[in-house]
């Protein structure tokens, strides 16, 4: 197979492509371990009432924030019980979903909250009321709205609508939840994403846009391998063009699926038809079959390396089952870790992270049983 790579870590004329909406006004370079007390609370403070429809609204301190939150909820998950109490949270989903709604609504009971599911699967939203009279309704009732949709711009239209946080919790352009927490993931595997080769093989599609984005953020090295005519789009590569210049990570964009995953320490795909383009399924296979995740291409990735996949999955379609089930697979430390991603995303959200993780650490120190000769006299009585 014929091989293009187009390397992307510096100065590129893709910058010129139209930039996503984003918030996020400046980039830093990513934390490196623990944070103080005051840059959390600084990414909490800038957090709180904002919405997330792509993974550009976060700046790097933010991205770094919600990862550390999402490893302390996980690790002491009975501190935020009651963080989240009375918050209400509505989800408008017009797609199936297994991870997405379970993890969403188990995140929120267990902060204290409640969720509220509406089924859109067959009315489209904004097609009975419009959305601005949507959100001008839910802002009354709700403290934040999720939604899961086919355009992206329903997701922007409500996020500018309403006085409440809007999550994205897939369109068709971006998938952040799942980024974050795949790189939650990673960040267990490896202890930090930054100079971790990272490679995406399939199509350039929402999840690919997200995990781009994500990767340049904590500094990866972020290597694509798509088809001809299905790499991701201009706009989502220029802004992880600008991102990873500040951090030290790069994109590479190629069409050789071995190339690209000869040395890589974490090889990702998704399904190659998306929700919303089922249509072209016949078109679509044949032109994908090379790109298929098997055990001979996962030997050319590192000892170490590990598969991922957001599922579900198509089995021996683009991953065959010896390495979806293999001992490399960690698909399912994913699909768990979405559950605390979206905890520490909602808590940071809605303002309820309270004291930083390590301020908390230091608290459950300070309170732990003191070891020495008055314990072992108290253990002798």
């Amino acid at each position: 197979m014929p091989s293009k790579t187009l390397m992307i870590n510096s100065n590129s004329a893709h910058k010129s492509a139209a930039q996503p909406r984003s918030r996020a006004s400046h980039v830093v370079q990513p934390q490196s371990g623990p944070q103080s007390p005051e840059v959390f609370a600084a990414s909490a403070d800038g957090l709180a009432g904002r919405d997330l429809c792509s993974i550009a609204d976060l700046s790097v301190q933010e991205t770094a924030s919600i990862l550390e939150l999402a490893h302390a909820v996980k690790a002491n998950p009975t501190e935020y019980n009651h963080a989240l109490d009375s918050k209400q949270m509505v989800m408008f989903f017009e797609k199936a979903s297994l991870r997405t709604r379970l993890t969403f609504e188990a995140a929120i009971n267990t902060l204290g909250g409640n969720a509220i599911f509406v089924d859109q699967t067959q009315s489209p939203l904004g097609e009975r009321e419009s959305l601005a009279d949507m959100s001008r309704n839910l802002e009354r009732w709700m403290n934040i709205i999720v939604l899961r949709t086919y355009s992206h711009e329903t997701i922007v239209e409500m996020a500018q609508c309403a006085d409440v946080p809007v999550i994205n919790a897939l369109s068709d352009y971006e998938h952040p939840c799942q980024a974050l927490a795949d790189f939650m993931t990673l960040e267990e595997k490896f202890g930090t994403a930054r100079g971790l080769k990272f490679c995406y093989v399939g199509d350039g599609n929402n999840v690919c846009h997200s995990l781009i984005l994500t990767a340049a953020q904590l500094g990866a090295h972020c290597t694509i391998a798509t088809p001809k005519g299905y790499a991701p789009k201009l706009d989502i590569v220029a802004q992880a063009i600008e991102i990873a210049e500040s951090t030290g990570g790069s994109i590479t964009l190629m069409h050789d699926p071995a190339k690209a995953v000869e040395g890589a320490s974490a090889v990702y795909t998704d399904v190659c038809v998306s929700m919303g383009f089922e249509h072209e399924s016949t078109k679509r296979e044949p032109i994908f079959r090379p790109y298929q995740v098997n055990e001979k291409l996962m030997s050319l990735a590192a000892p170490d390396a590990v598969f991922m996949h957001c599922l579900p999955a198509r089995r021996n379609a683009e991953v065959t089952d010896a390495v979806l089930d293999g001992p490399q697979s960690i698909v399912f430390d994913q699909a768990e870790n979405r559950m605390h991603l979206q905890k520490a995303l909602l808590l940071m959200l809605l303002d309820g992270a309270g004291k930083s993780p390590m301020e908390r650490k230091f608290s459950r120190a300070a309170s732990a049983p003191k070891s020495g000769k008055r314990a072992e006299v108290t253990a002798l009585s």
